[in-house]
């Protein structure tokens, strides 16, 4: 069982970060990783169990545990060796692939339909995120002597950053054009 870009990748590179217990795993995974790639608790949970059984991981009854059935996970020399396996893997950006760019296509050839008012939910939707990008970068890394793994995680946030800041910028665009040729053929 070797998958390709895959949510065992992205746990076993929080559980390398910190051991815990899958439901602490899952909602520290909601506030980073779960920026980039998403997961619900029942997939993470599943996944635990995949990648326990392939020798990834190993897990044992939490101290707290008591009458629960509370685990905490932790990445083997296996887990180790697989993750370092496919992070060497090169990797293409994934292409584009965004139903509301068909729908600017539709109103291209059909004439207006009126897409400026998805436009400006999107843009607030961009904005939303970027607010909180912004928080994290305040809270997390401003002003802050950043250790390697820090540097690393905060180079990932501004990635975040710059994207919600270009797509912001685009649906201001958008809606200029929009409005300048909404009265063309």
């Amino acid at each position: 069982w070797t998958p390709a870009m895959s949510l065992p990748h992205a746990l076993m590179t929080s559980l390398l970060e910190k051991s815990c217990s899958g439901y602490d795993l899952a909602r520290r995974f909601e506030k980073s990783i779960g920026y980039f790639w998403r997961a619900s608790h029942q997939q993470i949970y599943r996944e635990l169990g995949r990648m326990e059984a392939a020798g990834w991981i190993r897990s044992e009854a939490a101290e707290d545990a008591g009458k629960s059935r509370k685990r905490v996970y932790e990445v083997l020399p296996a887990g180790r060796e697989e993750l370092k396996r496919w992070a060497l893997q090169p990797v293409d950006p994934p292409p584009p692939r965004d139903e509301f760019f068909v729908k600017l296509r539709t109103d291209a050839v059909m004439g207006p339909l009126g897409l400026e008012q998805e436009i400006e939910r999107r843009m607030g939707l961009h904005k939303l995120r970027l607010a909180a990008y912004r928080v994290i970068e305040a809270r997390d890394f401003q002003g802050k002597e950043l250790s390697r793994l820090g540097e690393i995680q905060y180079l990932i946030l501004r990635a975040g950053i710059m994207q919600e800041e270009g797509f912001i910028q685009w649906s201001e665009e958008a809606l200029a054009v929009l409005a300048r040729v909404a009265t063309r053929g």
